[in-house]
């Protein structure tokens, strides 16, 4: 199948249907790399939940809880803090909106490269934005003394940082995090931290801490991990008053009954929660060592995705193409990732077997471009 002559690259991952048209496959044809979703599905608890959910039309007919009581009672149980200092919304981007206006941020440094949404929604929030790139060869790993002094000299009132970041998956210690946090405020200057993918790395949380430090808000997803993003479920933690400032700027009823008690269910499926990070960390650790067998360079991860580094000569465009064209599967573009050479792509950890065809793909494609 010949592929178009020119493609807007999606800006973000898993979307299927728009790459599908362009190339005349069927969604269901594709093997998605670009999504960093548990390829478990979701848990057999929380689609049993749902099914009950739905066979009563009372879950329908009422309107959610305006206060997400059990929700609430579930985060913070789960995470070991009170629901008083937890906010709620349906995704990431209203909870950081929230936040911005609610710490009145001014000037913001942000590191790159880092996920695309960062940026847009600053930028909307009419937040002047300081770029700090960080480096390649450092695997793109946050250095604490490094960024505060870049957020001082950039006469900034927040860092917006990712732990792990995205798109390299590299992981700040919580002993360096909270360094970071404890120097910032000594400058009076904001954290709001992100840990979408913190999941496969718990320990290195730093979600009680938002609860000391008054200068530090923690963005936690739960979708992604439990494979329901389409329920579209993210919290943020600090202390009560930050967190009733940010509620207040929050839309009402943001989260559905329906993803209320699909999130509650989720938390508290231990055997799912320990299987996925298993899993993840041996599937990781097979997709390094066959990448490096193809030449592939893979940056060190703490998550379920990797960024890979071709060779200067390798046109990652044309192969990005090409594995959707030839081997129906579609790796994460990072064209729109600021900050980072073009010669970068990103995969999601998958199957056994998806993982397998991935490789064996790669290997194939790339034999055919050097002919």
């Amino acid at each position: 199948m010949t592929p178009p002559t020119e493609i807007l690259l999606p800006a973000h991952g898993g979307q299927l249907r728009q790459i599908a048209a362009r190339y005349g496959f069927e969604p269901g044809q594709l093997i998605d790399f670009s999504a960093n979703i548990n390829p478990a599905g979701p848990p057999a608890s929380v689609l049993i939940a749902l099914q009950q959910a739905l066979a009563d039309p009372a879950v329908l007919v009422a309107y959610p809880d305006l206060e997400l009581t059990e929700l609430k009672k579930a985060l913070a149980e789960a995470s070991g803090i009170f629901p008083e200092n937890i906010a709620v919304a349906n995704g990431f981007v209203p909870l950081l909106e929230a936040a911005l206006r609610s710490f009145k941020i001014a000037r913001c440094l942000l590191p790159v490269p880092s996920f695309s949404e960062y940026r847009h929604t600053l930028t909307n929030a009419g937040v002047e934005v300081a770029h700090y790139h960080l480096a390649q060869d450092e695997g793109f790993s946050y250095q604490p003394e490094t960024l505060l002094r870049a957020a001082l000299q950039g006469d900034c009132d927040v860092l917006l940082l990712a732990n792990p970041q995205n798109p390299s998956g590299a992981l700040c210690g919580a002993r360096r995090m909270r360094d970071l946090i404890e120097m910032a405020a000594k400058h009076r200057i904001k954290v709001l931290l992100d840990e979408a993918f913190i999941d496969y790395v718990p320990t290195h949380s730093l979600i009680r801490s938002a609860i000391e430090f008054e200068n530090l808000i923690v963005f936690r997803s739960v979708t992604k991990f439990f494979a329901i993003p389409g329920l579209r479920v993210a919290y943020a933690v600090g202390g009560a008053s930050s967190i009733q400032n940010l509620n207040n700027r929050l839309a009402p009823w943001p989260v559905s009954s329906l993803a209320s008690e699909a999130v509650s269910v989720a938390l508290h499926d231990d055997a799912y929660i320990e299987e996925t990070r298993r899993e993840n960390h041996l599937r990781r650790v097979w997709l390094e060592r066959e990448l490096a067998r193809l030449k592939i360079f893979t940056y060190p991860s703490s998550t379920n995705f990797l960024l890979l580094r071709f060779a200067a000569d390798v046109d990652v465009q044309l192969l990005w193409e090409k594995m959707i064209a030839e081997e129906q599967i579609v790796l994460r573009s990072c064209a729109n990732f600021e900050g980072l050479a073009p010669v970068h792509l990103r995969i999601a950890v998958r199957s056994e077997a998806e993982n397998e065809r991935l490789v064996h793909g790669l290997e194939r494609v790339l034999v055919r471009m050097k002919r």
